[in-house]
C-alpha cells in the first residue's frame, strides 16, 4: 500500500507542475482492495505525505483518526462501485476543460483525438452541488461507455486501468479543450462524421500499443 500512496502523491505534485490544478484543488484515487485510496481534503499537493492517503471502502467507510478523505470522494466511490474497467481516478479543475465546461458544452468530434476518451464525444455532465450523490449521478451518466467527461462549471474527470493512463487522459481533454476552443474563434468547426469516427475509435484501441 505504501507504493500506491506514494504513486498517488507523485501524481497529485504533477496536477500542480502541469498546470492542471493549483494548490489543492482537483482529486486522485486508485483502487485498493474493497475500496480506493484517495487525496485528503483541504491538504495542498506539495505537502502531501503518505500517511496523508486516505483509504476509502466501497460502502464508503473510512477511519476518521486517519483524516478525512477528498470531499468529493463519493463519486470516486460511486464510479468504482459501477465501472469495473476503473483503477484509477483523476479529477482535474484544468483551465480549458473548466472553461467549456462553464458553458455546459461538450466537446464535439471537431479533432478525431476526441476519440481518447472512449466515445464519439466528449459528454459535459449536468451540474450538482460538490460532493454529492446528485452531482455522482449526472457524472455517472456523463462517462456512460466513455472514460471521460467534462463536469459542468467545475472540470473535468478521467479514469483508467492505472493512474499513469488517466493522468495522460486528463492532460489530453484539457489539450483537446484548448483546441476546441481555439478552432471556435475561427468560427464553428467542421465535425467528423460518426461512420469517421467509428472507424478512429476502431484504430484507437491500438493506438498507445505502438
Amino acid at each position: 500500500m505504501k507504493n500506491l500512496r506514494s504513486e498517488i502523491i507523485k501524481y497529485s505534485k504533477m496536477l500542480n507542475s502541469k498546470k492542471l490544478s493549483a494548490l489543492r484543488s482537483g482529486n486522485i484515487s486508485l483502487r485498493y482492495k474493497n475500496g480506493f485510496l484517495i487525496t485528503p481534503s483541504g491538504k495542498k499537493y506539495l505537502s502531501l505525505k503518505n500517511k496523508d492517503i486516505v483509504f476509502v471502502s466501497l460502502n464508503g467507510r473510512y477511519d476518521k483518526k486517519s483524516g478525512s478523505p477528498s470531499s468529493e470522494w463519493k463519486f470516486h466511490q460511486d464510479i468504482y462501485n459501477s465501472i469495473k474497467q476503473a483503477k484509477a481516478i483523476v479529477h482535474a479543475h484544468s483551465t480549458n476543460a473548466t472553461a467549456v465546461s462553464c458553458h455546459k458544452k461538450g466537446i464535439p468530434p471537431f479533432h478525431y483525438m476526441v476519440a481518447m476518451a472512449g466515445g464519439h464525444d466528449i459528454k459535459c455532465a449536468s451540474y450538482a452541488t460538490y460532493g454529492t450523490r446528485e452531482l455522482s449521478k449526472n457524472i455517472l451518466k456523463a462517462l456512460k461507455d466513455r472514460k471521460a467527461c467534462l463536469i459542468a462549471n467545475h472540470g473535468q474527470i478521467a479514469f483508467e486501468e492505472n493512474l499513469s493512463k488517466a493522468f495522460e487522459l486528463a492532460e489530453e481533454v484539457e489539450n483537446i479543450s484548448l483546441q476546441y476552443i481555439t478552432s471556435l474563434k475561427l468560427g464553428k468547426p467542421k465535425i467528423l462524421s460518426f461512420k469517421e469516427m467509428n472507424r478512429v475509435l476502431s484504430k484507437a484501441k491500438n493506438y498507445k500499443k505502438g
